[in-house]
């Protein structure tokens, strides 16, 4: 069971690399500030300082905030982790920018519910993971349109060339959002499976061991390494068409959200704070230019993930319990 557990959780992290990671990299390679195996590469060695230099406070909320792990079973959690896959694995083939902190919630919650019912769900830290999953976005389209704003103020009577310092900026930017994510996105991983092995008795206490810092962050980062090129033209072609400022405003937006939510310990989804952070920062300048069609079918996508994830976990979960009576 645990190392059944522990393959879960990895292929978790992988998924959930392989699917953020255009949502980083997208800005810099639609400005041609990086080229997209090289922006990959950068990104996937920033996240890798992420744990270190900013902690993991987000997998302490996942283990310990959401479900109480005293009422649930092995098969709770293998239920919560299949459902999550299963969804970021449909999301990733379709190339429609989804939710891993959506679909990882409301696979614990369906779990939870079908193990024990409403009593196994810790409503208290439930509700502050919502509000940081329901906030994130808006923040994230609210400061890449004043960013973009403010840069096009300040370099109003700037040279053409000014753009090769935005690219640099640009650079600069995106692996400071990089080791935000690293301590932001990995960690849900590193949660999931430290409640595992709290349920399933391989572990006291609710501090994250290091070999499985070390194991969630190495699959996460492998799967940035690849990245998904299809939300990644999404991103950076269908959305807006991005110049340098635009790209900047985006990173910088991106960082300041996404940073936030790291140190408070609110898990949320960087790809939906990047795809709002450059719907904003091509609002800054063209309101008319932004496609707003791709927000709507974000939009439905985002608001189809917990219903069915929970409805897939709880599915699992009762498969499981059938297998195993038998």
């Amino acid at each position: 069971m645990a190392a059944v557990l522990i393959v879960l959780s990895l292929a978790y992290a992988f998924i959930n690399g392989l699917n953020d990671s255009p949502s980083i990299v997208a800005p810099v390679v639609s400005t041609h500030a990086l080229r997209p195996r090289q922006a990959l590469l950068v990104a996937a060695a920033a996240q890798a300082c992420g744990p270190l230099l900013i902690g993991t406070a987000v997998a302490r909320t996942v283990a310990t905030r959401v479900v109480d792990a005293e009422r649930l079973i092995p098969e709770s959690i293998l239920a919560a982790l299949s459902a999550a896959l299963l969804w970021a694995t449909l999301t990733s083939f379709t190339g429609i920018p989804s939710s891993s902190s959506h679909a990882l919630i409301g696979g614990l919650a369906g779990a939870a519910l079908a193990t024990a019912g409403p009593g196994a769900i810790v409503l208290p830290g439930l509700a502050r993971v919502t509000v940081a999953l329901l906030v994130a976005p808006p923040l994230g389209l609210a400061i890449g349109f004043l960013a973009v704003r403010l840069t096009l103020r300040l370099a109003r009577q700037a040279r053409p060339a000014f753009n090769n310092h935005l690219r640099r900026w640009q650079q600069l930017t995106m692996v400071a959002l990089g080791v935000s994510h690293g301590a932001s996105d990995p960690p849900k991983a590193m949660g999931v499976l430290t409640l595992g092995l709290l349920v399933i008795g391989a572990q006291h206490g609710t501090g994250v061991p290091v070999w499985v810092v070390a194991a969630c962050l190495g699959s996460f980062c492998l799967g940035t390494s690849i990245g998904g090129w299809r939300q990644m033209r999404t991103l950076s072609a269908r959305v807006y068409h991005l110049r340098p400022v635009h790209g900047f405003g985006a990173l910088v937006a991106g960082w300041l959200v996404v940073l936030t939510a790291a140190l408070v310990g609110g898990p949320i989804s960087t790809t939906q704070v990047m795809a709002s952070a450059i719907l904003g920062a091509g609002a800054a300048e063209r309101l008319n230019k932004v496609r707003w069609l791709i927000l709507r079918d974000m939009l439905t996508a985002w608001l189809l993930t917990i219903p069915a994830t929970v409805l897939l976990s709880f599915a699992v979960f009762r498969l499981l319990m059938l297998a195993r009576r038998w």
